[in-house]
């Protein structure tokens, strides 16, 4: 495990609880340590290793106490290791924006996310096993955002476990969705979405699904795979920004609308100044051209599409759609086309 993980383990391990934890309990709980301990064994390899990780994250000015047990004091057995929250809080004079706030609470995502992975839970059990009770748990230094699509946390326990599984995929276009077999390699998110990555095992071949396509129950099959590489969310990180970088529309957009509003907000100073019921023009990139399709068609007039030609062949589609499903006069009382 990297020392930084470790490190930044030990410290959400230390700010849980308000009494401190003992040198054993840190050894044979928290992540980075836990691993390596041998329960009544020699562990004084490890207790060195946390007694440089102490001077280390003192030297990063986290302010780490040693409290003494208070009827047996001097034993170093029973010394009790803590952060007081207090001690560890902004300074009162650094404030943020709602802006800020909103893009801190949107990057912890992934953060939260790994805060509940299946170690962080063994540990906080283990802690309070030992009878440790932690004031807040460590899980709650992490804003509460969730992954919206309940696909999410059984694809990230196949990819703990390396296993195959199985969903319901709607692909744009098509009208039933189809069972596909995949072997996860990453979940990653990108310009706010959810992707898994894998290989197809009929395709047999690397793909990158959107969770929010995922029309039915992920199951967990028994089989299992070896993954063959490293770096595989980098991958489809980088693979996503090359698609969302080559795909370029150009739109007209009213001033004054909300939807100059909102994708004002999303392209900031890439939105030219204009009067209310002027139209100004518009360069924007997406990664999923169907996707782009649904919210421009949900602006209406607002909005017209310049190019590419099949974005706007899909807005226009999506638009006529829309008219034809509440245009009264195609319906007789029957239900029948009037012609």
């Amino acid at each position: 495990m990297p020392v930084e993980e470790r490190l930044f383990s030990l410290v959400l391990a230390l700010l849980a609880t308000e009494t401190g934890l003992t040198k054993n309990e840190i050894l044979s709980t928290v992540q980075g340590y836990r691993q390596r301990y041998v329960s009544h064994g020699d562990n004084s390899s490890l207790e060195r290793q946390f007694e440089r990780d102490k001077d280390d994250i003192r030297e990063l000015g986290v302010p780490l106490e040693t409290v003494e047990s208070p009827g047996d004091a001097g034993n170093n057995q029973l010394l009790r290791y803590r952060i007081p929250k207090g001690a560890y809080d902004l300074p009162a004079d650094v404030v943020f924006s709602p802006e800020e706030i909103t893009l801190l609470g949107l990057a912890a995502t992934v953060w939260r996310e790994g805060s509940l992975s299946a170690e962080s839970r063994r540990a906080l059990m283990k802690l309070r096993s030992l009878g440790v009770e932690a004031d807040d748990p460590i899980v709650g230094y992490a804003p509460r955002l969730r992954a919206r699509e309940s696909a999410f946390d059984p694809l990230n326990v196949a990819l703990e476990r390396h296993a195959i599984v199985q969903f319901p995929y709607l692909k744009p276009g098509e009208s039933s969705s189809r069972t596909r077999t995949v072997a996860p390699l990453a979940l990653v998110q990108h310009q706010g979405r959810w992707h898994l990555q894998g290989i197809d095992q009929d395709a047999n071949g690397s793909r990158t699904f959107l969770l929010s396509r995922m029309v039915g129950p992920v199951k967990i099959t028994a089989r299992s795979f070896e993954p063959q590489g490293s770096d595989f969310a980098a991958k489809a990180l980088a693979e996503l920004e090359t698609i969302w970088a080559r795909s370029v529309a150009e739109i007209e957009v009213t001033a004054g609308t909300d939807a100059a509003t909102r994708l004002g907000k999303r392209y900031g100073d890439a939105v030219p100044t204009a009067r209310d019921g002027e139209s100004f023009r518009l360069t924007v990139n997406y990664s999923d051209l169907n996707i782009l399709a649904d919210q421009l068609a949900g602006f209406g007039p607002e909005v017209v599409v310049i190019s590419p030609p099949h974005l706007r062949d899909a807005v226009r589609d999506r638009l006529l759609a829309t008219f034809r499903a509440h245009d009264d006069r195609s319906h007789d009382d029957g239900g029948r086309a009037d012609g």
